[in-house]
């Protein structure tokens, strides 16, 4: 099916009942990508309250913030479901570390590349194998490079259909809509974080900021993007 097919399918339909089509279209090849963004949160709440059939993953790269593990633990206890977890190879990682220490990823974009690589690419690799819709939290007004998406789109890099429920919705309005229906969120969110990676590479935003201003804060504005979300070029 076509990504032009599926959007005349999901037609206005959204949240739940977006998510609800579409694993009706596709039994067993729907997964969700939750880093416990409050983006995500909002998606794993519509998925776990309405038992809708789509597997939930995350990526645990082994270097997360506190906050990010405390909220990971509440998530399951709230919701009762698994969310299925990939980690870095070991060998590759080892190797890295070996070779280039633990922070060489402040030293060059190229190592910061391929600590992502390691740490999210790879496992993300696996986590989409043989599955059709890969469902995300992601926002346009997240990134520059994310206006020019689309909330039904073809990934190139991982020939997977993409799925951004939240594609238009604000900062504001997710914030909001959190508080509303009680739904749990990190907690650094509230303190200056509105994009949450790993520990060492995030940082909060000051007043006037790009949305992701605190990732990666150290390289050229149009470097940062770990490839997860990645366009051909």
């Amino acid at each position: 099916m076509s990504v032009k097919e599926i959007k005349e399918i999901i037609g206005d339909k959204k949240g739940v009942e977006m998510l609800q089509v579409i694993a009706s279209l596709y039994p067993s090849e729907v997964v969700f990508s939750t880093s416990f963004g409050i983006e995500d949160q909002i998606i794993t709440e519509w998925i776990g309250k309405n038992n809708i059939g789509i597997e939930i993953f995350t990526l645990d790269t082994g270097r997360l913030f506190k906050e990010t593990y405390s909220l990971w633990s509440r998530t399951l206890e709230r919701y009762q479901l698994n969310i299925k977890t990939y980690t870095p190879n070991t060998i590759l990682l080892e190797d890295f570390i070996s070779k280039k220490g633990p922070n060489s990823f402040y030293e060059s974009v190229e190592n910061r590349k391929e600590c992502c690589r390691i740490r999210k690419i790879e496992p993300l690799q696996r986590a989409i194998k043989g599955k059709k819709i890969w469902i995300t939290g992601i926002r346009s007004e997240q990134s520059v490079n994310r206006h020019d998406m689309d909330f039904v789109e073809y990934d190139e890099v991982n020939d997977i259909i993409k799925i951004h429920p939240l594609f238009d919705w604000t900062f504001d309005q997710v914030k909001m809509y959190c508080k509303e229906q009680y739904i749990p969120y990190n907690v650094l969110h509230d303190k200056g974080f509105p994009s949450i990676g790993c520990q060492p590479c995030t940082r909060a935003v000051q007043e006037g900021e790009d949305f992701r201003a605190g990732r990666w804060w150290w390289e050229d504005q149009s470097k940062k993007e770990c490839g997860l979300h990645a366009v051909k070029s």
